[in-house]
């Protein structure tokens, strides 16, 4: 499974500088002194990163505006409009923040988020992120692989697939009082896919701390699947035997399969998949099968109907 990595490069030269070079603004942003303190060595002093690119050197010059990814947001939690989680996510408390491993693990832990972000060293990846409603961005995110994480706890044999859990909090996600889905949120994994390099624990974006509105303190990313597989503000994460069933799943069986990896061949009942249109463009573009990464993780399907396993 090969991830290509580029040549280390400074920040400033992969992303807007005002974003990197404005240090005040990275400290004061809400739960950002902890992680500031701990980038500051490799963000904050433009220090290389070790910078993972799974795609081209393309990708670079297509990153989505900070604002919008900050601002243009699917997170059910805070509403259902995609302005609405960027207007109603400062309820959230993202300090105290612990993440509870448990089920087929010889080791069960529970994680506080100051322990994660020391766990391995941090990346900043250059991602693509395709939402099912057809609409994409590219993102670098901050964090790590989630196996950075998993081997840890030490999975057992029964350790079949992986299931993540987020807050659950009416008080602090007023979208959790109304009955859109059935709370808490989950989503799950294979346990290959889990595993897969490519697959990230992901703790900022654009070099700051990842906001509120976008998953904090720490979020799932996996690039090859639509966004929703990514779940946000994770207190939990379970290993087990058989498969979970989704928050996704249950809401819409016959729209969102367990597995959801991006296929412009098979569409969603009320959309085409076939095209997507970046954030900030005019004009659609081809949706690339497994959203651009079918060299690295086409192999963990190999021999699966991808239409029957949607």
């Amino acid at each position: 499974m090969k991830i290509n990595k580029l040549k280390p490069i400074k920040s400033s030269e992969i992303t807007p500088q005002e974003l990197y070079l404005d240090r005040r603004r990275f400290m004061q942003l809400s739960a950002g002194v902890t992680l500031g303190s701990l980038l500051s060595t490799k963000l904050l002093a433009e220090e290389k990163l070790s910078t993972v690119n799974t795609a081209d050197d393309a990708l670079i010059k297509e990153l989505t505006p900070y604002k919008d990814v900050t601002t243009y947001n699917n997170f059910y939690e805070f509403g259902t409009g995609k302005e609405d989680p960027a207007q109603n996510a400062a309820s959230l408390q993202t300090r105290p923040w612990t993440i509870t491993v448990e089920g087929e693990v010889k080791k069960p832990k529970v994680f506080d988020i100051e322990e994660l972000l020391k766990l391995a060293p941090l990346e900043e990846r250059i991602y693509r992120l395709r939402c099912v409603e057809a609409w994409s961005m590219v993102i670098p995110w901050v964090g790590y692989s989630l196996a950075e994480l998993l081997k840890r706890v030490e999975p057992t044999s029964n350790a079949k697939y992986v299931e993540f859990i987020s807050l659950h909090n009416p008080e602090q996600m007023p979208g959790q009082k109304s009955a859109t889905l059935d709370w808490p949120y989950t989503e799950g994994l294979r346990i290959d896919e889990a595993m897969h390099p490519l697959t990230m624990l992901a703790m900022g974006l654009y070099g700051q701390v990842l906001p509120k509105q976008n998953g904090a303190p720490i979020r799932l990313v996996v690039p090859w699947k639509y966004g929703f597989k990514s779940a946000k503000s994770i207190v939990k994460i379970r290993l087990v035997e058989k498969q979970p069933i989704s928050s996704w799943m249950k809401a819409g069986p016959n729209e969102y399969g367990f597995y959801s990896n991006v296929n412009p061949a098979v569409d969603h009942p009320r959309w085409t998949q076939a095209k997507e249109r970046r954030i900030g463009d005019f004009f659609k573009r081809p949706t690339l099968p497994f959203n651009g990464y079918a060299e690295q993780v086409a192999q963990l399907y190999s021999g699966m109907d991808l239409i029957k396993n949607f």
